[in-house]
């Protein structure tokens, strides 16, 4: 099979198309005909190395220290199944399925083989696979968000980095759920976020939520520059920081902050669950979440494809096609 492989860490020209073995499902296991991924910051994170301030230590740790222990970048896919290993039961072949590897990565492949009891549900019917996997790493994390912190009808949610695929995701699903929602972004992105429902829009580049003296229930962090010492008093009494990018030193005070402050801290660990992708398909069958792609590349486009995700300026999705 082809796929995106890199064996060292550095810039997109790492990444490389090489012929590797085809898996083979074991026990339990499906084989699964990848036919689109996306490249997203988790990629990019990892063939970097660029880590959240804090973690340059243990993360080489889990990573690899002088080579990648992952060489198949890829946090979800989209495709079908083309074999099932023994007892396997939630699955049969032919199935369109979409879903999340998280941190086992291996999306950038013609195939996975993967548990049937992963971050997996059946595609909506009607939908290209193109389309399915561009909701999955966003909506997979706001679903955990919405987990940890329900959103209820009026409540003023902000979401800082509204034009990315979390911030896209958390915007729809926030107004699905009855919030008033405060996207902040770049002027350019305003008329995106407006179209996702978004009733505000803050320039960051002309104004700092963070001084306006407006507070909100609800706060979806999504770049890694608002932690709780500065957004504190941007929060209502009682409300949640949804740390989506969180670094080390965030991690750790989250709870003595909660216990402080009165106001909840909760950092998003995106470890993937078959119920939250169902969750997020459910609100796209309603209409509720679509997907926002900026860009799509061929698998021969890889390396572009990095290029474009490392601007930091993408809007939503960039999608890597591996099938057509």
């Amino acid at each position: 099979m082809r796929a995106a492989v890199y064996r060292s860490f550095g810039g997109p020209e790492v990444v490389r198309v090489e012929e590797l073995p085809k898996p083979v499902p074991g026990a339990g296991e499906v084989l699964v005909r990848v036919h689109a991924s996306t490249v997203s910051v988790g990629d990019y994170r990892m063939r970097t190395r660029d880590l959240p301030k804090g973690l340059e230590f243990f993360g080489p740790l889990t990573i690899g220290i002088f080579a990648p222990r992952k060489k198949i970048l890829g946090m979800d896919f989209a495709g079908t199944i083309e074999a099932v290993g023994a007892g396997v039961t939630r699955f049969k072949p032919g199935d369109a399925v979409v879903g999340l590897t998280g941190m086992k990565f291996g999306g950038h492949a013609e195939y996975i083989a993967l548990k049937e009891t992963e971050a997996m549900v059946l595609k909506p019917e009607g939908w290209s696979f193109t389309d399915a996997v561009a909701l999955v790493f966003g909506g997979h994390t706001v679903a955990e968000c919405i987990r940890n912190c329900p959103i209820k009808p009026g409540d003023e949610v902000l979401v800082n980095g509204a034009s990315g695929a979390v911030g896209t995701s958390a915007i729809q699903v926030a107004k699905h759920f009855g919030a008033v929602v405060t996207a902040v972004t770049s002027a350019g992105n305003a008329e995106l976020v407006r179209s996702l429902g978004a009733d505000h829009v803050i320039d960051y580049k002309a104004e700092d939520f963070a001084r306006s003296g407006k507070q909100y229930d609800v706060i979806f962090e999504c770049v890694g520059n608002a932690p709780f010492e500065r957004v504190e008093h941007a929060l209502k009494p009682g409300g949640t920081l949804l740390l989506v990018i969180v670094d080390l030193k965030g991690m750790l005070r989250a709870g003595r902050n909660s216990r402080q402050s009165g106001k909840r801290v909760i950092p998003i660990n995106f470890k993937p669950r078959p119920e939250d992708v169902a969750f997020e398909i459910e609100l796209a069958k309603v209409g509720a979440l679509r997907p926002v792609i900026d860009r799509i590349y061929q698998l021969d486009q890889v390396v572009e494809a990095h290029r474009h995700v490392d601007t930091g300026r993408k809007r939503g999705s960039v999608v890597l096609r591996l099938v057509g």
